[in-house]
Order: C-alpha cells, then structure tokens, then sequence
C-alpha cells in the first residue's frame, strides 16, 4: 500500500494539495480574522449584558454526562487492506464515541496501544454488501474498465458492518448473527452521530464565528442550503470543504494511471482518497490554529472597544439597518409571498410528525424503564436493590440500542417534493440534529429524576419506595412535556429558517449585493469591525421570514398539536429551589446504597491484571449474550468484559427470583432419583483463549431438561404396564382399559407417584392468591397437562396454565396531570409471595413426594 501511495502522490501532486489547501485557507483565514471573530464577540458581549427572553428549562441538566463511563466494546471481525484477509479485533469505544481497535481484549486489558483508532465524523453505516458496491460504484464513474468476476470484497459472514466515507478510509467489519449486527448497528450509528457534533456550544464566540465564515465561503462559491459535511472538528470541517473542488481534479489526474480491473481501481483510488484527506486535514489543522490563536491573542483589546462604545455601535448598527431594510423589504415580502408563504404549514406539517413521534417515544421509554424497576422493588425491595437498579438506568440516554426506538422514528422524516426547490441536500441534517435532542431530553429528564428521588429518600426514610418513585416520575413527567415542547418549538423554527433563508439569499443576492458596499461608507471606522453590510443584510432577510415562521408555530401550539404548549403557558408547580439540585456532585448509587463495588476500587491491581482505574470505568451498553446454538469466534465476540457495570437491555435477562428456587430433580444412571439444587446443574463448557465468561443459568435450559427426564421416567413406565398386560393376557385397548380395568388404574396411580413432580418455582398470583407454576417453553406446558392428572396428591398445584400475573403499566397521557399509578396501588388482594417462600413451597412438596415414594416401595 505505501508503494502505491508514493507511486500515485508524487512531489508535485502533493505540491497541488499543499497549494489548494493553502488557497483555501488563505479565503477562510481573512474572513474569520478580520470580520466574523469580531462580530461573534460583540453578538456575545451584548447577549450577556442584554440578557435572552424565552421560557426557562424546567429539568436539570448534567454537566459531565459520561464521566469514568465508556459505551461499548466487544470483538467482530474486521477486513483488513493490508493482506486482504479477516482477522479478529477487540473494539472499545470510551466516552468520546472513537472507535479504538485491538489485536485482542487482553491487549485492551494490559493498558497497551490500540492498533488504529476511527473518528466517525462525516461516516455513513451500511448493513449490506450491496449497499456498499452501490456507493463504491459512484467513485469513479466515467472510467472504463474490464469487469472482475470476482468481488471487490467478499464478506465472511451474512451480517456485514461498513463505515463509509466519501474521502477517508473504508472500514469493513462483520459478526455472527442478525443480534450482533443490530446491536453494533446502534452503536456506530451512535458514535457517528455524536462525532458529527463535533462543534461545541459552550463556544459562545468561536464556534458561531466559525459556522458564519464557512456559511460565507460557500455562499461566495455559489453554494447555497445546507450541506451534509458540515460534520466532525473544525479541522475535519475544513478538510471536507478543501476535498469539495480537490478530489474531482486529483481524481482526474490519477485515475488515468491506474491499472487492473473496475474493483481493483476502485480499491487503489479508495486508498489514495484517504491519504489525500489525511495530508489535507493535517495541513488545514495546523493553519486553522494558527488562525485562532492570533485571534484569541487580539481579544483583549477588543473587549476593551466593546465594553466602552457598546452603545454607539448599537446604535450606528441599527441606522445602518434601516438603510438596508428600505432597499432589502419591498423585494424580500414579493418573493416571501409568492414563494414562501404557500410552503410553510407544509414542510413544517412534515416536520412535526415524525420529530413529535420521537420525542414521544422517548416519554415513553422513561415511563417504561420506572415503572420496570418499581415492579422489581415491589415485593422484596429495598435501598440497595434500588441502587443497584439507578446505576443501570442512570445512563439510559447513552445507551444506543435501548434508544435505537426513539432514533427510528425520526429517521421516517422526509421533504421529498422540496428539497431541488429549496436546495436541500438530504433531511440527515434534520434527523441529526433531532436525535441529539431527544438524547439530551432524555438525559435532563434521568438526571432530574435521579436528584429527586435522592433528595426524597434522604427526607422520608420511612417511606414506600414505590410510592416515592412515583411521586418523583410524576414531577419529572410534567416538566418533561414542558420542555420538550420548548425544545421542539425552537427545533421547528430553526429548521424553518436553514431551509428558507438560504433559497431567499440565493434569489436576492444578484439584485441587493452590488448596492451592499455603499452602505459601509455610513458606519465609523473604528465599529467597522463588529458591523459588516453582508450580516446585517442576512439579518434583514432573516427578520422578514421570521414573522411567518413564528406566527405558523405559535398556530401549531394553540391548536395543541403534537401536544405543544402556548409561550405563555407557565408550570404553577415548577420547583424554584430544584436546580440548586443541579449544583450537587453526581450521585454514585452504587457506592452509596449498593455498597457492592467498593472493593474494586482498593488495591494495586485487580483481577485479571486490571488496574483500579481500568476497572472503575463503566459500560452503558451490555455485552451481547451469545445464543445456544450461536456460533463462538476465536476471541468471544462480544461476550460480558469482567468488572463491567452494564444495562441489560433484553427482556429475556431480565430474570425473576424463579431462578433462585430449588428443588429440580436430577435422573442418576441406576434409576435413582435425588433432589439437587440448580447450582449443581450441568455447567457450560470453558471459554478458550483465556477469556472469563459470566457465568448464569438459565432457567429455561433447566426446566427443558427437568420436562425431558420426567417424560422419559414417565414412558418406562408405561412401557413396564405394557408389559405386564401382555403377561396377564390382556391387549385391551386404552379407552377400556382406562375405564374398566383396575390394573391400570394401578399402574396410573404408580406413574403418578413414581415421579416427584416438583414444580421448579411457584408464583402467587397477587389478584387470586392461587399459586401457580410459571413456565418458560412449550415443553413446560406439556409437564403442566400431566401435573393436572394427579389430583390425588397434595404436593402439587391445582393449575397450570403458562400464565404470568404481572402489572401492566399504561403511559400517563401527556395532557393528564395525575402521572400514573404505581404498581403498588394497582394490585389487590394478597401481596405476591416472594422467591424465597416460593423456595420453601417447592421444598415442602419435595418432602412430600419423599413420603409417596415410601408408599409406592411399600406396594
């Protein structure tokens, strides 16, 4: 590879990079420095002095949300360039969604280098090889080329993995089953939309400053409406802009050299795209801090102008925008009403549906996951099962695949009809941005609750803590629907205005640009700086479309569309003391009421080599349990990291006290029987390759095998009263027989009691008080149907049908102010008896099938 690379970038190609790169810079440069830094430092002195209107937050927000938490890792296979072979690579993603990956997990564990690290930033994710060639087939259209029969890249397994980019590197990975594929799906989708975030807001001055400068080179370019690369790091940002017009006119100059087949120029040109856009983002990066450090360098200063003319540049900008105003207005309203106008209630219809739809399952999916864990706490729970269950759910919105439902149903949004007439690359920018919300929604609603419920157990010891979780949910509930209705509004407008200001400033600007620069000639020398003819005119044509887009939201939310509220609805119950909670240390639940990870923290060096700060780190994402028939790679794909804090998000691992009973028959070899404890089942084989499984049960696996020894105990049986009724001359039929002969009716009576069928965990039905059996497959039902045949017994129960009495929950309606009602308030009658009286249920009925088997040697 790096001949080839050497071969094709040659001293002069890479002079036209350096020079192409330079030129760009050069443009972005003057304009950042000389006109836009200065612009967004006064728009934020005067914002801090002036102070924001709009309704205030009523959640908390968490500062650091991914403090000492990573989000994934595992092991997949990965496709790699150099010797075009798969090999197994262990993952891990920490909390700044970079995909660093390993030769293998005890790499990761020994603290040693990964072997190459991804930035998701500007990625797209594919699931399928025919999705990937589709893409591969654009890059290099227009040259001609014998067709291979054999494919550019041949997947190992039916479930690929691709992170493509445009300019950068491909990276080809697949897994074993459809599970791990929708799981690392979530995951890479995740960390590509968390990296093309990449610009932060807490910039008040650089980042603005830097999103109008590049806004303003593509304009000047001719390049209008929003743009799909406008992702990652400003570096990343920058190269992205400088491979726009370089790439076509390398690839012009290279492909012509390149040899082989279609897919083994595309491989090459692949490979020479990314050092192209390696050498370019190292030499954007370089210059680009340059150029804000020489401005930093040059604030104090300018803070100094600021502070002390603050008014009269105010009002020189405003004279100067009533000139711009009179010659901008009579030709912005024409074009605003023909133009505009009729499209507004549209596209905003068709952003409302899909973006309301997720914020709403976002609601939802909170509701879920409180109301899951007070049914856990219902019967026998208590402070540290509560903090066991916190440290789960406390990061519920970093969790990608738990969050995948909310993500899908924005996905749905589209402006197709709209996006050639108002130059809409793709809605991707929309649905990003939208699921950035609903994560930090989701995340303020969490960190809100966890303060309450604290706050709460602190002041009420004695309390139910069903009743104070509810109470706490109620709360968190309300001020979720405020603000998400907050956040949604102005989501709305802003995605109003990304697709109408540009198509206006594209029709305007041939007609008002030539008259802009006499405008300057009125503003003093020393404000020119923080008031330029090009902001304000955009500013003017901002202001004319604005009233529309308002007046069309503010319409949306009288009607209560999507269950938006009116800006002058205020909450009468908004706690004015609860963000003094927001200013309290994060809350370890773990530590202070589970008091199960201390001794993790103690010590030089953990299991395994670990050292303590490796293993403080905390995983949101489980690890993918492996089917029983699920193929094991070499390295345990994404098996359970040891000393990893996870959320289980399956509802089969969610696990009832069931699998804490006892009480399961074991069939020896010489017939015997013997009661045994689960513990002593048959264990999983080890896992190779040194790796440390998670050892758990399942209580299926052993019912299935409790069923299978019964039945086969039950046709011995049968199969000795066959024979003695041969003996006795008898070949009755067995409807006869099952009503006239006493031998089988002996024989009967002696299967019923020759195995003791104990139930393997037995369930009090909270509404009825009758216990019942609770299987897990259909193999259960049927030692159920032969449990209903011994009503002579007394150790065994009276029904057993595969019924599970659970509280249902049903979501609080966003308009109804009650919340719901709590688990505890819906269940009647006796309380559910617990895993432990189960257990000495199903003891009781083992002595008791003692006593029979005396009686049945007897006879």
């Amino acid at each position: 590879m790096g001949d080839l690379i050497s071969t094709h970038l040659d001293e002069s190609k890479r002079e036209v990079i350096t020079a192409r790169t330079g030129e760009l810079m050069g443009e972005f440069g003057r304009l950042y420095e000389q006109q836009q830094y200065a612009v967004a430092l006064f728009n934020k002195m005067r914002y801090d002095i002036e102070g924001g209107g709009g309704p205030q937050p009523q959640l908390l927000h968490r500062k650091v949300p991914l403090q000492n938490k990573s989000i994934f890792s595992g092991a997949l296979f990965q496709y790699l360039e150099e010797n075009k072979k798969w090999r197994n690579r262990f993952l891990f993603i920490p909390d700044t969604y970079n995909i660093d990956y390993f030769e293998n997990k005890q790499a990761h564990d020994r603290g040693l280098h990964p072997k190459g690290t991804i930035n998701c930033a500007g990625y797209r994710v594919l699931t399928s090889m025919e999705e990937y060639m589709e893409l591969l087939n654009t890059s290099l259209q227009g040259v001609k080329a014998k067709v291979g029969t054999s494919p550019f890249l041949k997947c190992a397994t039916q479930f690929p993995l691709i992170l493509w980019h445009p300019y950068a590197r491909h990276y080809c990975f697949c897994v074993m089953t459809e599970k791990e594929q929708q799981k690392w799906n979530a995951v890479f989708q995740d960390c590509v939309r968390h990296t093309n975030n990449g610009l932060p807001e807490e910039c008040k001055v650089q980042t603005p400053a830097f999103t109008d400068t590049v806004r303003l080179y593509r304009q000047a370019h001719g390049h209008y409406g929003t743009w799909d690369m406008m992702c990652g790091t400003p570096p990343q940002i920058l190269a992205n802009l400088v491979m726009e017009t370089l790439l076509p006119e390398m690839r012009d100059l290279i492909t012509p050299k390149l040899k082989g087949k279609m897919h083994e120029r595309q491989r090459n040109w692949m490979l020479i795209s990314d050092a192209v856009y390696r050498l370019v983002q190292s030499q954007a990066q370089a210059q680009y801090e340059a150029i804000v450090q020489s401005c930093e360098a040059g604030r104090p200063p300018l803070e100094t102008t600021i502070r002390t003319d603050m008014d009269q540049i105010i009002t020189s900008k405003e004279h100067v925008t009533g000139k711009i105003r009179a010659l901008v207005l009579p030709k912005a309203e024409k074009l605003l009403k023909v133009s505009i106008q009729p499209y507004i209630s549209s596209i905003l219809d068709a952003l409302m549906e899909p973006t309301s739809r997720g914020f709403f399952e976002v609601r939802d999916l909170f509701f879920r996951e409180l109301v899951d864990m007070s049914k856990n706490l219902l019967n026998d729970g208590n402070k540290e099962k509560l903090g066991e269950h916190m440290e789960k759910i406390s990061m519920l919105a970093f969790h990608p695949v738990k969050m995948q439902s909310c993500y899908e149903k924005v996905e749905s949004l589209s402006l197709e009809g709209l996006q050639q007439r108002f130059d809409i690359s793709s809605p991707s920018v929309f649905v990003q941005r939208a699921q950035i919300l609903m994560r930090e929604q989701m995340d303020d609603a969490m960190y809100t609750f966890e303060q309450l419920l604290h706050q709460s157990l602190e002041e009420k010891e004695g309390e139910d803590l069903c009743k104070t979780i509810q109470r706490c949910q109620d709360r968190v509930i309300k001020k979720f629907d405020y603000d998400s209705s907050t956040v949604r509004k102005k989501f709305f407008r802003e995605a109003l205005l990304q697709i109408f200001i540009p198509y206006m400033l594209k029709q305007l600007s041939p007609s008002c640009s030539s008259e802009l620069p006499r405008f300057q000639e009125l503003i003093f020398e020393d404000f020119s700086r923080f008031i330029l003819v090009e902001n304000i005119f955009e500013e003017v044509v901002l202001h004319t479309v604005m009233k529309d887009i308002m007046m069309a939201v503010k319409e949306a939310a009288v009607q209560r569309r999507h269950n938006l509220y009116r800006d002058s609805i205020v909450l009468t119950n908004s706690d004015p003391n609860l963000h003094l909670l927001g200013e309290n240390s994060p809350i370890d639940w773990t530590e202070e009421y589970g008091g199960g990870q201390e001794e993790m923290d103690g010590g030089d060096v953990g299991k395994d080599g670990e050292t303590p700060k490796r293993r403080r780190i905390k995983q949101v994402v489980s690890m993918i349990q492996l089917e029983n028939n699920a193929f094991v790679l070499p390295n345990e794909s994404c098996l359970e990291v040891p000393g990893v804090e996870d959320i289980p998000e399956e509802e089969t691992e969610r696990r009832t006290d069931a699998s804490t009973c006892q009480g399961s028959l074991k069939q020896v070899p010489n017939g015997t029987k013997e009661d045994v404890n689960k513990n002593e089942v048959e264990e999983q084989p080890a896992v190779t390759n040194k790796t440390t499984l998670k050892e758990e049960i399942d209580v299926t696996q052993v019912v299935v095998e409790e069923t299978y020894i019964i039945e086969s105990a039950i046709q011995e049986i049968e199969n000795a009263a066959l024979e003695e009724k041969h003996e006795w001359g008898g070949a009755v039929k067995e409807e006869n027989v099952a009503e006239s002969s006493p031998l089988k009716e002996e024989t009967a009576d002696i299967s019923d009691k020759e195995v003791d069928l104990t139930p393997v965990c037995q369930v009090e039905t909270p509404a009825s008080g009758i216990k019942k059996n609770a299987p897990s497959t259909t193999e259960e039902k049927h030692s159920g149907s032969l449990l209903s045949d011994q009503k002579e017994t007394n150790h065994i129960t009276e029904s057993t049908k595969d019924t599970h009495s659970e509280t249902d929950y049903i979501s609080p309606s966003p308009h109804d102010d009650s919340g719901f009602q709590s688990p505890a308030n819906e269940v009647e009658g006796e309380e559910p008896q617990t895993g432990n009286e189960a257990c000495n249920d199903s003891e009781m009925g083992g002595d008791t099938g003692k006593k029979e088997d005396a009686h049945v040697d007897h006879q």
